[in-house]
């Protein structure tokens, strides 16, 4: 379905389920089919396509608060008074500005290796940023068939499986007929910096909150977004967040992408739902 915002249609994919409906929210780089491997266990999921991204591409913008306001015109447009909210990445940090700033709106918020601040990215300038997103913006400058752009997210993710069907669409969703990606190289800087350098509201939450996270970054063995003592912190100084859930042996992408990692997701998501 399409749903209209402020420069134009989003789309939005609705998943039909066994559960209330769940507002799903992907992250910097990726699109709505990144809920395919939760929407299998059974889930009734909401997922939109961001603005400049997927079928949403030719919407013009950008920014956390942007996308929680488009997030706010497709619960309108569903008639949904209040739903939980997941939110991966990126896309939980705009879960958490929807929450702060519309909590009459979420009714349970589910956050999956985001949200909260990365202590990664307190050593980031603008520079290092865009030297950090080089490959991805370098990779716009060219055609792909979906079997060459598969091989190289493969690479750069080990821990996906390539032989997954979901993981094929997911990334042939990325790509126009002739082969481009649907992701402006602006609209993906100018997210990532306000992901970076904005300020998560996240000790302004009211609505119950529940967090997922990786025990990897990139791969087996990298340090993760959040370790286990840093989810801890934000548990003691929140009273709204439950027990921080760690994903054993996935990486950020994996937290979602991977059938283990889902199906932690979709444990942690079945509790918020109660």
């Amino acid at each position: 379905m399409l749903v209209p915002v402020d420069g134009g249609d989003l789309a939005v994919e609705v998943h039909d389920g066994d559960t209330p409906p769940v507002l799903a929210i992907h992250g910097v780089s990726g699109s709505r089919k990144l809920w395919n491997w939760v929407a299998a266990h059974h889930f009734s999921l909401i997922a939109p396509d961001l603005r400049g991204r997927g079928d949403s591409v030719e919407v013009p913008g950008s920014g956390i608060s942007q996308h929680a306001d488009d997030m706010l015109r497709v619960l309108d447009a569903l008639n949904l008074d209040a739903v939980t909210v997941c939110g991966m990445s990126m896309g939980a940090y705009v879960a958490v500005d929807l929450a702060v700033r519309y909590p009459d709106r979420v009714r349970a918020l589910v956050l999956v290796d985001g949200g909260f601040p990365m202590p990664a990215h307190a050593s980031l300038t603008e520079e290092t940023l865009a030297a950090a997103f080089a490959p991805q913006l370098a990779a716009r400058e060219r055609t792909w068939t979906v079997d060459e752009y598969l091989t190289v997210q493969a690479a750069v993710n080990p821990l996906i499986d390539a032989t997954d069907p979901l993981i094929r669409e997911y990334f042939a969703h990325d790509l126009t007929p002739d082969g481009h990606l649907r992701l402006p190289g602006g609209t993906l800087i100018a997210d990532a910096t306000d992901v970076v350098f904005g300020t998560s509201r996240w000790r302004e939450l009211t609505v119950p909150t529940w967090f997922a996270h990786a025990e990897w970054s990139t791969g087996p063995d990298t340090p993760p977004a959040y370790t286990v003592e840093q989810a801890a912190a934000f548990r003691a100084e929140l009273p709204v967040l439950h027990e921080p859930v760690l994903i054993n042996e996935v990486d950020h992408g994996g937290t979602v992408m991977t059938r283990a990692g889902a199906a932690v997701v979709g444990e942690v998501l079945a509790e918020a739902l109660k």
